[in-house]
């Protein structure tokens, strides 16, 4: 793992409430340049809200978010929070790549145009300059023969690779993957992980939430557990495997998926 002196990205208590429901309970977290990140737990454990704040898709209660070392996506105004501006929400989310569950693919443009969208209309781009980008991402996620077809004829892992290429496009320096082949037929899991095997050899940073724990083993420097809001534990994948028999929650957790 390459670390820097400063972290990537800081969280300093983060919060984040739905009504009376806390789904992200001052967490914590340093994630260095070059580190994979993985973190699993249950199903409404906060893990994809807490994704979604780094990114600024939800606006957290409490706490401090940095990115390379500056606060990053709010202002204090007569003593309240208020989110940044958003031309530098749209700078942040550039710089911080985010691939979901679901695809999110325009039907109405081809795999090239997709691709293409965020470099032109986010960053301004020339359209052969984005043209290009886009090409070398398409060939990136090997998919340089789907680029002028339209998302409805794809597999939904090709779907998702488009989906990983469209979220380079924007050149990241953190990539967040949200649970990206839980809505894949098995035999279409590989090709989705493969991808993201290629941009870890490749010194991306990154963080994962997912439920394949082989996958979280191979891949991950670091694991954490989490579950309602709170980070129960965390390790390299063979500490937090192995310290996991003497924890009954994770413990329960992990036989039910390995």
């Amino acid at each position: 793992m390459n670390i820097a002196n400063q972290p990537l990205l800081s969280l300093e208590n983060i919060t984040k409430r739905f009504k009376d429901l806390t789904a992200v309970n001052s967490v914590s977290l340093d994630v260095s340049p070059g580190e994979k990140l993985v973190i699993i737990g249950p199903s409404g454990s906060g893990k994809s809200t807490l994704l979604r704040s780094i990114n600024m898709l939800e606006q957290i209660d409490e706490g401090t978010i940095r990115f390379e070392g500056r606060e990053v996506g709010y202002v204090l105004r007569h003593g309240k929070r208020h989110p940044d501006r958003p031309q530098a929400i749209s700078a942040l989310r550039a710089d911080i790549g985010m691939v979901f569950q679901h695809f999110h693919l325009f039907p109405h443009m081809t795999v090239l145009g997709n691709v293409m969208e965020g470099p032109l209309t986010v960053q301004g781009k020339p359209a052969a300059e984005a043209r290009s980008i886009a090409t070398d991402m398409l060939s990136k996620v090997g998919l340089s023969d789907k680029r002028d077809v339209f998302p409805a004829t794809l597999s939904g892992g090709q779907k998702q690779r488009v989906a990983i290429a469209r979220a380079l496009a924007m050149r990241p320096k953190l990539m967040l993957f949200d649970e990206p082949t839980s809505a894949l037929d098995p035999e279409l899991v590989g090709e989705v992980f493969d991808t993201i095997h290629t941009l870890a050899d490749e010194g991306m940073t990154m963080i994962i939430v997912t439920h394949h724990m082989g996958f979280a083993r191979e891949l991950a420097d670091r694991v954490i557990f989490m579950e309602s809001g709170n980070f129960l534990a965390e390790g390299t994948p063979e500490e937090l495997f192995s310290k996991a028999q003497d924890n009954e929650r994770i413990r329960g957790f992990l036989n039910r998926l390995l």
